[in-house]
Order: C-alpha cells, then sequence, then structure tokens
C-alpha cells in the first residue's frame, strides 16, 4: 500500500483566513442528504468510471480497496453555511483511479453518480493534481453511513454538496451536465471563497 499524506492550510491562532465569507465554525459533522440513506454492502459495491455512457474500468470493493492509499487533513464548507476546519480522509486520489484505469483525463467535465440517484457535476481539472478523491475513511475509521459510507467523492475546495456521497460512478462528459442541487438552483461550480451557492452569484 501506498500512503501519501497532504495536509490542509497551518492551524494558526488566527483561523479567520480559513473560513470563507459568510461561514460559520462548527465542531461537529452536520448530516444534510438530498433523501433516504442507503444501505450498500461492501460486497454489492461497484466504481464505474465511464467515457460519456459507456463503461471504461470496474472495480468491486476488494479491487478499489487495493489501489494506492491517500491520507488528507482539508477544511471543508457546506453551502448551508458551515465550515469544520482539519478533517482528515483516506481514500484513493481520482489521478491514482485515472493511472489504474490507463486514463488521463479524457474530457473536461465529469457528472459524479451515486446509489441514491444523486448526482453533481465538477469540471475535470479539479479531480486532478490530488485535490480530490474517493474517501474509504474518516477520522480513521470506515467512513459512516450517513456520512456517505462505504465510499463518497470529496473535493474539499468547493462547497460540500460536491463531495457526493455513496458514489458509485465518475462519468466524463463533453459538457457541463448539471446534477442534481444544480438543476435545482444551486451554482454550477460552487466555489465557498467567491459565496457561489446559487445560479446567480
Amino acid at each position: 500500500m501506498v500512503t501519501r499524506g497532504f495536509a490542509g492550510r497551518d492551524s494558526g491562532r488566527d483561523q479567520s483566513d480559513r473560513i470563507p465569507p459568510g461561514q460559520h465554525l462548527v465542531e461537529n459533522f452536520p448530516v444534510l442528504t438530498a433523501g433516504p440513506t442507503p444501505l450498500v454492502e461492501t460486497a454489492d459495491w461497484r466504481f464505474t468510471l465511464k467515457i460519456g455512457p459507456k463503461p471504461h474500468k470496474v472495480w468491486n470493493w476488494h479491487e478499489f480497496n487495493a489501489l494506492p492509499k491517500t491520507k488528507m487533513t482539508r477544511d471543508i464548507h457546506c453551502v448551508t453555511a458551515w465550515s469544520k476546519l482539519n478533517t482528515n480522509w483516506e481514500g484513493v486520489t481520482i489521478d491514482d483511479i485515472l493511472a489504474d484505469a490507463g486514463l488521463e483525463r479524457p474530457t473536461d467535465f465529469v457528472l459524479a453518480r451515486c446509489y441514491d440517484g444523486y448526482s453533481t457535476n465538477v469540471p475535470s481539472r479539479d479531480l486532478a493534481s490530488l485535490k480530490a478523491m474517493v474517501a474509504l475513511k474518516y477520522e480513521g475509521q470506515p467512513l459512516p453511513r450517513d456520512h456517505g459510507g462505504p465510499a463518497r467523492l470529496l473535493v474539499p475546495h468547493l462547497y460540500f454538496w460536491k463531495s457526493a456521497k455513496w458514489v458509485n460512478t465518475l462519468q466524463f462528459t463533453n459538457r457541463d451536465e448539471a446534477g442534481f442541487w444544480e438543476l435545482r438552483g444551486y451554482h454550477i461550480y460552487g466555489d465557498p471563497w467567491r459565496e457561489q451557492r446559487y445560479s446567480n452569484d
């Protein structure tokens, strides 16, 4: 197993420069979900990489867990205005997923799809260069169901609705296809530092 560690911003006494505009700091980890929490057993879990509608590669739980693991410590920011600092994650970076599939970024956009029917769009450049992962652990423990277990997308530099829970597919697309919340008025990109909460922000 290959482990790489990446730390977030230095945590000095003054943390105001780590909290985007309009956000407040929380110590707990709020649970927010668009619908019911699905029960996904690891024996049935599959992760698919698609180019357009065509599957390129599929991993089962054992195969996916055999990929190189990376640890990240990141601040996260929810569109509902809370921020949590120094969250610790472990999983497989999108770079390592693409490398195992023998791919470089095939298109400019990605649609993440999930077991509960949820989806969200992310430019592929925002998943590359160690910016994002499919997270399998949180704070050293298997990812709880309420927080997306057994696996969720983690894109910590964007609002947290982009870090799709229960992810099972990354679909590379030729255009920026809006996902669940984007179709309901949320911003197509979602940069917390620019307060891109809603479509007209």
